[in-house]
């Protein structure tokens, strides 16, 4: 009879992780509100839809210790790094810098070791 393992989490991977069903969660919440007063294009209103999904579905799945949505977690940063370009350079400068953080923090030895683990 096989042994059963657990996984344990890294702290920072659970903070992460709830941070990104957080601000997944909240701030698609919070950009609908605005739809009340400004009219979203077709096109923004689905970005707005698909960030935010992705942004949650990135926070469940690293919780449970799966390794792609480390990488749509990523990706989720990255695209709001491309969409910083067009706002204020203190923005972009903010992004970049959470970019390089979940990026250390999603790769690093004891990340690996928990997402590695099956």
């Amino acid at each position: 009879m096989a042994e059963f393992q657990t996984k344990k989490r890294p702290i920072a991977i659970t903070s992460l992780g709830w941070l990104y069903i957080a601000v997944g969660a909240l701030g698609t919440a919070g950009h609908y509100g605005n739809f009340w007063t400004q009219r979203p294009t077709v096109s923004e209103f689905i970005w707005i839809t698909v960030l935010g999904v992705a942004a949650v579905l990135a926070g469940v799945f690293m919780l449970r210790g799966q390794s792609w949505a480390r990488w749509l977690a990523i990706a989720w940063m990255a695209a709001h790094v491309v969409i910083s370009v067009f706002h204020p350079l203190q923005e972009l400068i903010v992004h970049c810098a959470l970019l390089v953080l979940f990026c250390y923090v999603l790769f690093r030895r004891e990340a690996r070791a928990y997402f590695s683990a099956a």
